[in-house]
């Protein structure tokens, strides 16, 4: 392990957390109406653009507005910044026969099931089922991102043994 890997973990979790917080502040930063606020709300607009189509009916909207990502996206980033949360604080592993790509493969398998669904009936599922279906995704993705920098014996974040210096009572 390299000596910037507790840096890349945390840069990792903060990313992820702020990401999903921006999400839900955004929308409420587009009604305060102030130049600055109306061109942070901008960016995150644009940059949610990049990975989502961010179509209106297919989008959580907040105080009238809508968010700046789809359902399924805001499901995928806020179960990203939970598992990132998750593993930084616990030693969740799950080292065992399954490699990582078949992981990840099986965690689309409720979005692909929601599409097909869509697909073959007509009716699109709501906006609930849409996030709940992306949070595997997320999650899993987070978690695999974060593994390699596990130090092999169960211990996240490069954190010494007997655990982190916060656990310690004295």
């Amino acid at each position: 392990m390299g000596r910037f890997d507790p840096l890349i973990r945390r840069v990792f979790l903060a990313g992820a957390v702020a990401w999903a917080v921006l999400l839900f502040v955004t929308p409420l930063l587009t009604k305060a109406a102030t130049p600055g606020a109306d061109v942070a709300a901008l960016a995150v607009y644009v940059a949610g653009s990049v990975v989502c189509h961010q179509r209106p009916e297919r989008s959580f909207h907040l105080a009238g507005v809508q968010m700046p990502v789809c359902a399924r996206c805001t499901g995928i980033y806020v179960a990203a910044a939970i598992a990132a949360v998750a593993v930084a604080v616990a030693s969740i592993r799950g080292r065992g026969r399954w490699p990582a790509w078949a992981i990840a493969l099986v965690s689309t398998v409720p979005s692909v099931a929601t599409i097909v669904y869509e697909w073959t009936t007509g009716d699109m599922p709501s906006n609930w089922v849409r996030a709940a279906a992306g949070a595997p995704m997320g999650a899993v993705v987070s978690w695999l991102v974060l593994r390699p920098f596990d130090d092999g014996r169960g211990r996240p974040f490069g954190v010494a043994q007997g655990g982190p210096a916060w656990s310690k009572v004295e």
